[in-house]
């Protein structure tokens, strides 16, 4: 089995997210791809608008309909801080032992020595990193130590780094749509319009329960 594990704070969820899954889906074959939103993001310092189930329910609507998606609430099953190493741990020992690509931004992969245990997190699992046209590729010496990079090996043709103990970093471009939560959040506050930025069904739930200070656009 392969399997993607998407985490998120999805707040809230847009295309941007759903379509870089769907390809991801398709150039590593995976057969199941689980959107898991974070129960209390280590790295978010900023107050999250929707609670977690709000922002469980706009993920459940968003992906309903597409057989390769699920939804997973495994982050808020536990106490404390939501970290990738527990997640993954998670899914490895419960769901028989797939083989799991964790899927993440380019940003976000820049920052990986901040993450919790992030060491052990890249001898557990294989990671799709999702990159776009236009943005600068730093090779993984120019992301990990020295000591660590070294045990990485280029492939040019598979745009692959894959290190001895059998993990891989692969680096996928995904079509660049130019969609963020939080200008989603803002075009709300404004009262903007904010049709074809996510799907109708979230919009519909933002509006009925009136989140991120508006009552969810026209």
């Amino acid at each position: 089995m392969k399997w993607g594990l998407f985490g998120g704070t999805f707040d809230p969820v847009h295309f941007g997210h759903l379509r870089a899954a769907l390809e991801l889906a398709g150039m590593l074959r995976l057969e199941r791809v689980v959107f898991i939103p974070a129960a209390r993001p280590p790295h978010k310092t900023q107050r999250v608008i929707a609670s977690f189930e709000q922002r469980a329910q706009m993920v459940r609507l968003a992906i309903a309909g597409n057989e390769r998606f699920s939804f997973s609430d495994a982050e808020n099953q536990r106490p404390g801080k939501s970290y990738s190493i527990d997640t993954v741990r998670f899914f490895s020992e419960s769901q028989g032992n797939p083989q799991v690509y964790f899927i993440t931004g380019r940003d976000a992969f820049d920052a990986i020595t901040t993450w919790y245990q992030w060491e052990k997190l890249l001898q557990l699992c294989h990671f799709a990193v999702m990159t776009r046209p236009g943005y600068e590729q730093r090779g993984v010496d120019r992301i990990l130590p020295p000591e660590l990079a070294s045990r990485y090996v280029y492939d040019e043709k598979n745009d692959l780094f894959s290190n001895d103990a059998g993990k891989c970093v692969l680096f996928r471009r995904t079509t660049f749509l130019d969609i963020s939560s939080s200008g989603i959040r803002e075009h709300l506050l404004q009262g903007r319009d904010v049709r074809y930025l996510l799907p109708d069904a979230v919009i519909r739930y933002i509006r009925e329960n009136r989140l991120y200070g508006s009552w969810g656009g026209r």
